[in-house]
């Protein structure tokens, strides 16, 4: 009987654990075709950058880290874990892709189009994105 019932305890567990797992791991998300050949009206020169990088550390560091990791001192909050920026299915994304991602928003990741409105500064935060490379 006691067997039994740890036998009942483990596998309940495990289903648990794996079913919550289910929620951990990123869905996929693709940007509408359309949005995702967008090209990128801004030169990618060090002015950009240097934009980029600024409203990262205002707007994305906090989830994301400070060098993309996903590490990010809100990053253990969320549901799902931020990307790791530096990975190169991320960096293989297309730079309509993210501009996309960063304005729309899905789930944990909000929308910037309100909080980022001027649509050049979101293709200079494309920009610092792509410097993110390992």
């Amino acid at each position: 009987m006691k067997i039994k019932f740890l036998t009942v305890v483990t596998v309940v567990c495990v289903t648990v654990v794996a079913s919550g797992f289910r929620f951990i791991q990123p869905k996929p998300w693709a940007a509408p075709a359309d949005k995702a050949k967008a090209a990128n009206p801004v030169k990618n020169d060090a002015a950009s950058q240097t934009a980029g990088k600024a409203l990262w550390s205002t707007h994305c560091s906090s989830c994301h880290g400070k060098t993309g990791l996903g590490d990010g001192s809100k990053a253990a909050q969320l549901k799902t874990q931020p990307s790791d920026f530096t990975k190169a299915a991320f960096q293989g994304q297309t730079d309509g892709s993210l501009y996309f991602k960063v304005s729309e928003g899905r789930e944990d990741m909000p929308s910037f189009k309100k909080k980022i409105p001027d649509q050049e500064d979101i293709w200079n935060l494309v920009n610092f994105m792509r410097s993110l490379k390992k």
